[in-house]
């Protein structure tokens, strides 16, 4: 039999997830004691049970890292069955290659320690790059928010007159991917960036000229790179800009950065709980993906295809 467990990194969507299973969530206490270490508690029998627990781990990251260890821990100890550590966003995930000398590779790192720690799957979204699948030793999912952005796409915008755009070239084939669902064309965005952190927009490739754009990428953090994207796209004659971004990461001045820029909407997925800015941001719209990831938990504890749901 199948339960749901929850850090504390994202309960809206867990509860989502539990309520499109039509499952109760497993009574945990996961707080903190006075010094901010964390603390576990399961208060129900899990012995023998396929256990799938729910943690993003976004900001503050290592404090949500740390709470998806300790609860697997507390899993493993209670004889449970299978552990599945569903985390929709994978924070870590952008260090996945040295970038100069004397640098780590933390995803791995990651990877290992969740691994290390007794989780026997993992069941993850949008990873920033695929490669990091190959980081974990046990079978890793990796679901694609697509048919999620498709379905909205269709029913906020006229697809006749659109353009699908990748912000840089890295990007190409997420972008592509969503193109091909939609029939339509695709532009790439080649940036050059002179500076960690800043981001400089140069060249168009593709035509924008009087269609409206619409940004595909897996993650916006600062938001500098959408926002020059979208005033480079203008600057073409798009008609409007629109990005469809699967983690709203958002941090510092990011959600100001936004609702001040040429975006007409940003649409986000619940993967990393909204905060209140995001919330009351004008251009801001935050789309599901409890029924993605639901029905991706009730395919693996029924041991049938996952991939299939992309097909």
């Amino acid at each position: 039999m199948m339960k749901i467990v929850a850090g504390n990194s994202n309960r809206p969507l867990a509860e989502a997830i539990c309520s499109y299973l039509h499952l109760p969530q497993t009574k945990a206490v996961v707080k903190r004691f006075n010094d901010m270490e964390v603390f576990v508690e399961i208060q129900e029998n899990v012995r023998g049970q396929d256990m799938f627990v729910v943690q993003s781990t976004s900001f503050p990251a290592n404090d949500h890292l740390m709470e998806l260890l300790i609860i697997i821990d507390a899993l493993k100890r209670a004889s449970a069955k299978r552990i599945t550590a569903v985390i929709p966003y994978f924070g870590y995930a952008r260090q996945d290659r040295k970038s100069g000398s004397r640098t780590p590779i933390s995803a791995k790192l990651v990877a290992n320690l969740i691994t290390r720690a007794g989780a026997d799957r993992v069941l993850t979204m949008d990873l920033h790059a695929d490669q990091i699948q190959g980081f974990f030793d046990i079978p890793t999912d990796n679901l694609f928010a697509g048919p999620v952005m498709v379905r909205d796409i269709k029913q906020h915008m006229d697809v006749a007159n659109t353009v699908v755009v990748s912000p840089d070239v890295g990007g190409v084939v997420r972008a592509r991917a969503l193109a091909k669902r939609l029939a339509t064309p695709l532009a790439i965005v080649d940036k050059r960036r002179e500076r960690a952190g800043e981001s400089e927009v140069m060249n168009i490739i593709g035509e924008v000229a009087g269609k409206s754009c619409i940004l595909i990428d897996d993650i916006v953090d600062s938001g500098g790179t959408l926002c020059n994207a979208a005033e480079a796209l203008m600057a073409q004659g798009a008609k409007d800009v629109s990005a469809y971004i699967t983690h709203g990461v958002l941090s510092g001045g990011a959600v100001a950065r936004v609702t001040s820029s040429k975006l007409k909407h940003l649409v986000i997925t619940d993967s990393i709980q909204a905060t209140e800015a995001v919330k009351v941001a004008r251009n801001i719209r935050v789309i599901g993906i409890a029924s993605l990831i639901g029905e991706a938990i009730g395919r693996t504890s029924r041991e049938e295809s996952v991939s299939s749901l992309f097909e």
